[in-house]
């Protein structure tokens, strides 16, 4: 009995070459609509599957391959007599091998102005019974979901005659992979489509393809990879060129994207460095050179060895500038010619071009965490203040403009800064930054004393409460005249009494920023 081989694929990239081969071994190749035709069209001799069931294609097409004809000769047991007699009484002929890709859906949804008409006749029914049906019965059909997979199926069939076991199986595990990706993003679009507000559904599956792997995670002895979104949002880390340097490190992947998170709150040219996930300096200028040199003078020790993110095209002298220093990546949504070929010269400095110029994230946005025996999943933090309204003055002096300038950066700043936040701005440049204490009077005291002679006149942001007046007294005995905070202390009157004998001006936002 000849072997047979099915193929039916929305991707026909390769499959001419794979039928010629399997029918070079001898096997006879079924299929059916734009696939039989092609084959057909390149001189493979092909059978249609509407006569190895004796039934025509109908309903444009939703039922072709949906027929005992098909699924007995997928699912028959050739190590089961039973099964085998069976199949014989019914005139069924076994299929050895499946090959299959299904309806685009994701390229379906991801086009503008797409119907949800589209989309639903974009979901594949027979497809995805077919490979499940063969993958059941993977010890006896080889079944290939990924045109990757081609060429190391057909040389094991023709230097072995057969599929190996081994081989069988993973092929096996892509396809129930293949098919849970699939209904995952069919059902994460159907959710989205509901009518009302609810933003958690009652089940949730996410969906993460593998785009590499890592030499090592967070420490030497812990095993990586990088997974993205199967449609990440534009200017995610996903979606960046790297042009220099060597491949991304966990801790590099987590800390880039933390620095991209704050650079979204700049609509002017920007310059942000980041170190171990939190900010250690940031510029804002009219030029990305101007910008930069306040970033790292904000810190020029702590930018040794951290990433530096921005939001304009880098020229060569910036690229002069950054080339100075150890930086162990740069972003940015372009480079000059001279400016590459002078990072370049860097050869372990990773330079990345991304577009960065993206501000908001998608509707619907949500981040998630992996804890011990759960997942914790939340929106987006992708406000800076609350809806309709920014601040209310609570203390006798008003801020000037210029404070309200430094206090906006301050509290952008300490938005992305590790809680308990604490960070000093003034002149378009953040000053010291005080992250991730215990209590919120160390992160106060870090910051001040890392701002220096700059800290007089300065702005100050707390991305939660002030429990009790201690920090007031430290910003007013450094010089700071203005400070942001969201309030809601059952001590703030003991701030706002402290702020007006130092005669310091105070906002609170109503709006906490805690980055835990």
């Amino acid at each position: 009995m000849a072997r047979r081989a099915l193929i039916s694929v929305s991707d026909k990239t390769g499959v001419v070459e794979v039928a010629q081969r399997l029918q070079k071994l001898g096997f006879e190749i079924l299929s059916t609509g734009g696939t039989m035709k092609t084959l057909s069209g390149a001189g493979v001799k092909v059978k249609s599957v509407s006569d190895v069931t004796g039934f025509p294609e109908c309903l444009d097409g939703r039922v072709k391959t949906l027929h005992p004809a098909i699924h007995g000769g997928l699912l028959a047991m050739r190590s089961n007599p039973e099964h085998m007699r069976q199949i014989k009484e019914l005139g069924i002929e076994p299929i050895d091998v499946v090959i299959i890709n299904l309806y685009p859906f994701r390229a379906t949804i991801s086009k503008p102005g797409v119907s949800f008409e589209e989309c639903i006749e974009n979901i594949d029914i027979g497809g995805p019974t077919m490979i499940r049906a063969a993958a059941k019965n993977w010890q006896d059909v080889a079944v290939i979901v990924d045109p990757a997979d081609y060429e190391g199926v057909l040389s094991e069939l023709e230097q072995n005659g057969e599929v190996s076991r081994d081989t069988k199986l993973r092929l096996c595990y892509k396809v129930f992979a293949h098919t849970a990706q699939y209904d995952s993003m069919i059902s994460n679009y159907l959710f989205k489509k509901l009518p009302g507000d609810e933003l958690f559904p009652d089940s949730l599956t996410v969906s993460f393809e593998k785009k590499q792997s890592m030499r090592y995670g967070e420490n030497p002895h812990q095993k990586a990879a990088f997974y993205q979104e199967l449609m990440p949002a534009p200017g995610c880390l996903t979606e960046a060129e790297q042009l220099n340097g060597k491949e991304l490190s966990y801790n590099n992947i987590n800390d880039t994207n933390g620095a991209l998170d704050l650079l979204r709150e700049f609509d002017t040219t920007a310059v942000v460095a980041v170190k171990h996930a939190n900010p250690c300096g940031v510029g804002v200028a009219d030029t990305v050179l101007e910008a930069y040199q306040k970033a790292y003078e904000a810190d020029p020790v702590s930018i040794f060895g951290g990433i530096v993110v921005t939001n304009a095209v880098i020229d060569a002298d910036t690229a002069k500038e950054m080339a100075k220093i150890f930086l162990e990546i740069i972003v940015a949504p372009d480079y000059t010619a001279e400016a590459l070929e002078i990072l370049k010269k860097k050869k372990n400095l990773r330079v990345l071009k991304l577009d960065t110029t993206h501000r908001a994230y998608p509707e619907g946005a949500m981040e998630m965490r992996k804890v011990a025996g759960g997942l914790l999943v939340q929106q987006i933090n992708d406000k800076l203040f609350k809806e309709g309204e920014k601040w209310k003055v609570v203390t006798d002096r008003a801020p000037t403009e210029k404070e309200i300038q430094d206090m906006i950066l301050a509290w952008k700043i300490v938005k992305h800064t590790k809680s308990n936040g604490i960070a000093i701005a003034k002149d378009n440049q953040s000053l010291g930054i005080g992250p991730g204490q215990v209590n919120r009077i160390w992160s106060t005291q870090m910051a001040i004393e890392r701002s220096g002679e700059k800290v007089k006149g300065a702005a100050l942001g707390s991305d939660a409460f002030f429990p009790f007046d201690d920090c007031v007294e430290a910003c007013a005995k450094a010089g700071i005249t203005a400070i942001i905070q969201p309030g809601g202390s059952i001590r703030d009157q003991d701030s706002i009494d402290a702020c007006n004998k130092h005669g310091i001006a105070m906002v609170f936002t109503g709006m906490r920023h805690f980055k835990h």
